[in-house]
């Protein structure tokens, strides 16, 4: 199999990489400790300039039409630079991505567009609740026919660009009596909609300048026309692009991981101790060796599961198991950057400890490690069977 990237690719990539380091690196630790927030929302209107808000999205919607792994390119280099701006444009084109798929032509092309060009700051996704975060079978939202009208009541959770979205990709049971995982349907609810209230703000580890919030539905009435593919069988879209979402985290946690590294190694070769670079020793050569080692992998995996959807093919498996590669070894490689720092990376005058606390989440959301585990063996073990 082929890994060279095609020329489009390469010219995505370097032009994320390029933006990142002069608009995003910049700004990134500002941003961390909550300074001037309209930076974030100004690169965010920028990159959506780029085409960055839609690179699997077709042309006619308005989007780049780059494919999947121009996306996960993408991701990898905005992550090196902020991990907050990586998730929201992540999940912004996972939004689109549920639209493109499950949307009729009418929907399309009315929210898409919004959503990559920038009219939308962002797209959510609500999806978790308090009681149904890796059991999203579990959700007790509700949406209820009332002549031509959806009436919702019930409330989301950890929604990534909840105070700022122009729409929301939404999922609540319209059949109480269906068994579990059964009877859930799929909503476009437009911000502003009456009904429709944004909770607090969560206060985070890390990924500080997304915001991350409480989504609560009173009585929120929404047309009949919101509705998104069939009545009843919302469920299945959910898992099916939870899982090209996470080829966009894997992806994000790449690139922190790398960033985390390459200033490590960058240290390595400036701090001396007992009279040497500290490059020299045999215990900081090895970190470095098994850290990159490690990434490296992880991109490859991440490639593998970005050319599988790109191509059509069944791609779950793939992305399970970059995406649970991907994420924890970016949590090895920040560990050990710190190593190398020592007392220096657990400062803020170093981004080390920055990336620590982004990294940790990604093997957590859009499906936990553990979950990704139970995919990966129960996929394997339907091979077997």
């Amino acid at each position: 199999m082929n890994f060279d990237l095609t020329e489009e690719q390469r010219l995505i990539q370097e032009t994320a990489r390029e933006f990142a380091i002069a608009e995003l690196e910049p700004a990134a630790a500002g941003l961390d400790r909550g300074e001037d927030d309209r930076i974030f929302y100004t690169n965010l209107a920028k990159l959506a300039e780029l085409g960055f808000m839609g690179l699997n999205i077709h042309d006619a919607y308005g989007g780049s039409e780059a494919g999947v792994v121009a996306f996960s390119v993408a991701m990898t280099e905005i992550a090196r630079a902020c991990a907050s701006t990586a998730v929201t444009v992540s999940v912004n084109n996972m939004v689109g991505e549920v639209i493109q798929a499950l949307g009729n032509e009418e929907q399309k092309k009315r929210y898409i567009s919004r959503i990559c060009s920038g009219e939308y700051p962002a797209g959510a996704f609500a999806l978790t609740e308090p009681g149904a975060g890796s059991d999203p079978a579990g959700m007790t939202t509700t949406a209820v026919r009332d002549g031509e009208e959806w009436v919702l009541n019930g409330s989301k959770i950890f929604i990534t660009s909840g105070s700022f979205a122009g729409v929301f990709v939404v999922w609540a049971v319209t059949d109480q009596t269906a068994p579990k995982g059964k009877g859930i349907s799929l909503f476009l609810v437009e911000a502003g909609t009456k009904g429709l209230i944004i909770g607090r703000k969560e206060d985070k580890m890390g990924q500080h300048a997304s915001p991350t919030n409480e989504i609560l539905f009173q009585d929120c009435r929404i047309p009949a026309s919101a509705m998104m593919g069939r009545e009843n069988d919302g469920f299945r879209g959910a898992v099916g692009e939870l899982a090209g979402g996470r080829i966009g985290i894997g992806s994000l946690a790449l690139g922190i991981g790398l960033a985390a590294m390459d200033k490590a190694t960058a240290y390595s070769l400036e701090r001396a101790q007992f009279g040497r670079k500290i490059s020299q020793f045999q215990g900081i050569q090895w970190k470095i060796a098994d850290m990159y080692t490690d990434l490296e992998a992880a991109r490859l995996l991440l490639m593998h599961a970005a050319f599988k959807k790109e191509q059509g093919r069944p791609f779950a498996k793939a992305a399970s198991m970059a995406k649970l590669f991907a994420t924890e070894a970016a949590n090895r490689a920040c560990y050990e950057a710190m190593q190398i720092f020592g007392g220096y990376g657990y400062t803020r005058e170093f981004p080390i400890e920055r990336y620590a606390r982004d990294a940790r989440v990604t093997s957590i959301y859009e499906g936990t490690s553990e979950i990704q585990r139970l995919i990966i063996a129960r996929e394997i073990l339907n091979e077997f069977s």
